[in-house]
């Protein structure tokens, strides 16, 4: 390390505040690549006697650095609070398991008995859970009662990683006579959704002493919900639940109000951006009504209510001295009914709880076409779940019997799946029983001189986007399959290509009405592969960029996705 760079180095660790049990780098953006790198750290470190927290956050620490800063701390037997969040900006994801290795081991051997870990807003994705995964097994986590990982990008593989390992902390902690107490569970940002989710609703079951889960976007629907709604139910000291812009529907809301009426201490219900619809709100009413007397705030923004549900809300609140907001903004009530929600509040002396209406879709009409089509494809897609469990299940359960009692029999094909059929219908399994020639089929049946027929079927194959190897490498294959031959062709316009892809994402306006994907993550985690390759033009480059920049709500639920595009880009 140059001499000017250690001056820095050491001004920068002279702002570093000590305190209360507490050392601070937090902010400082200290680049720690090498051992010599973070000489001043590891001697602030050894020096602090009593060492309780370390906060690290706001820096970016690389293998070697992680490694040296490990060894310091295999003596701070003491330490309790590792607020590590942010600090491997910058970072490939392979550096950073072995990171988290490291440091895990170090509190290991320490002997720490932690209290709380903080390491959200670290992109490490499902490998990256595996680097603290036997520490979270380990003696150093049976005390842990506050675990934060917010926008880690952890997918279905990684919260099925966390929730197995949080079973396994629970289990070996018991037999010692001290169980988990965990009351703090953040995840928000983490594309968990129903599988990830339902995972850790079962590890949430056995532990049954939470009292704040924060888990707001994470693609996370009905039968999610619904997993959670019962593991909460079993966690009576629960006071906030924040699932918010998740989509409950109404059989998760109605699933969700039922358990709500067996809590006690809730303070904080964070429904808002959930789609919990009128009847789903009705029934949340009625869980408020029926007691909830500590409750502080009721969000449920922007979730479809109408008129009469919104109103029902409103009266439920009435003997609830405690609260403090209720937020009902982004609804479908109208002028008038806003008013009506104003005055049914004054009558309970509460107005100073409602929340501003200023974004108010205003009341629709009766008809209830819309609403009936939406009800109607969540019915098939729970029959088609429903479908594939009770497969499962019967699978589960043939017992060896029954196999040679079966031997005879023929057993019964898998329905045939052709192109048309997953692009009408794309789901993963879909795509992986059109077999080793889907991508060709595919390319075969698209007609890519049709720049809105390429964009429509990138989508498609996209949206079925896994971080698991099957899925992944199929999707990467087909679309390689689509765009070589699509940018290939003299006839295919490039930049109407990029035009028509951004306006389908909701990223860039158009004066016809073209309703946007519902989820952004995977055609970005798509896009972050094509990028890549040497089909894709790199003049486009530049103006996804540009867009996948700009503030935007539908990127910011997929930040893991963003970053790793955004990243891919910058290095071409």
């Amino acid at each position: 390390m140059a001499s000017e760079d250690i001056t820095k180095l050491a001004e920068s660790l002279a702002k570093t505040k000590v305190g209360g049990g507490q050392l601070s780098f937090k902010g400082q953006s200290l680049k720690l690549n090498t051992a010599e790198d973070a000489e001043e750290v590891i001697k602030q470190i050894e020096e602090f006697d009593g060492l309780e927290a370390l906060r690290l956050e706001g820096n970016t620490v690389g293998v070697e650095a992680a490694k040296v800063i490990a060894k310091a701390l295999e003596k701070k037997c003491e330490l309790k609070r590792c607020h590590w969040s942010d600090m491997f900006t910058g970072r490939l994801r392979s550096e950073i398991p072995p990171a988290l290795i490291s440091l895990g081991d170090a509190l290991i051997t320490a002997g720490a008995q932690l209290v709380e870990l903080d390491l959200s807003d670290n992109a490490f994705g499902p490998d990256g859970v595996r680097g603290f995964e036997a520490l979270l097994k380990s003696p150093a986590c049976y005390t842990l009662q506050e675990l934060k990982l917010n926008n880690c990008g952890m997918g279905i593989g990684g919260g099925k990683i966390l929730a197995a390992a949080l079973k396994e902390c629970h289990r070996k902690s018991s037999a010692q006579g001290k169980p988990l107490a965990l009351k703090i569970f953040v995840a928000g940002r983490n594309r968990l959704e129903n599988d990830g989710a339902t995972a850790l609703a079962e590890a949430f079951g056995i532990i049954g002493t939470l009292e704040e889960v924060h888990m707001p976007q994470n693609g996370i629907n009905h039968p999610g919900i619904t997993a959670l709604a019962q593991a909460f139910a079993i966690n009576p000291l629960l006071k906030v639940i924040n699932l918010n812009d998740n989509t409950f529907t109404e059989k998760g809301a109605v699933a969700m109000a039922e358990t709500l009426k067996a809590l006690r201490q809730i303070e904080v219900i964070n429904f808002g951006d959930c789609l919990v619809r009128s009847k789903g709100a009705v029934a949340i009413a009625d869980a408020v009504k029926e007691g909830l007397h500590k409750l502080k705030e009721l969000n449920l923004s922007f979730c479809e209510i109408k008129r009469d549900a919104a109103l029902t809300v409103a009266e439920a609140i009435e003997d609830k001295a405690e609260l403090e907001k209720l937020d009902l903004n982004g609804n479908c009530l109208g002028e008038e009914v806003c008013e009506q929600l104003h005055e049914i509040l004054e009558g309970f002396n509460m107005a100073a709880v409602l929340g501003s209406l200023s974004d108010d879709e205003g009341e629709e009409d009766d008809d209830e076409e819309d609403d009936d089509e939406d009800e109607e494809e969540e019915e098939e897609e729970e029959e088609q779940q429903q479908l594939k469990e009770r497969g499962e299940e019967e699978q589960e359960s043939l017992t060896p019997k029954k196999i040679i009692d079966s031997q005879a029999s023929t057993p019964v094909p898998s329905p045939p799946v052709d192109v048309a059929t997953f692009l009408a219908f794309p789901s993963p399994e879909k795509l992986l029983r059109l077999g080793p020639k889907c991508s060709v089929l595919i390319a075969q049946q698209t007609d890519t001189s049709d720049v809105e027929k390429v964009v429509a079927t990138l989508l498609r194959i996209s949206s079925v986007f896994k971080d698991e190897a099957p899925v992944k490498t199929a999707v990467h294959e087909t679309t390689d399959a689509l765009m070589k031959k699509a940018f290939s062709s003299a006839t295919f316009n490039s930049d109407a290509f990029i035009t028509n892809l951004l306006i389908h994402m909701g990223l860039l306006k158009s004066e016809e009405k073209i309703k946007a994907v519902p989820s952004l993550y995977g055609i970005l985690m798509t896009l972050n592969h094509m990028v890549q390759q040497d089909y894709f033009p790199k003049s486009l480059a530049p103006v996804l960029s540009a867009f996948v920049t700009k503030p935007h709500r539908a990127l910011d639920s997929c930040s893991f996705a963003r970053h790793m595009l955004l990243q891919t880009l910058h290095q071409l």
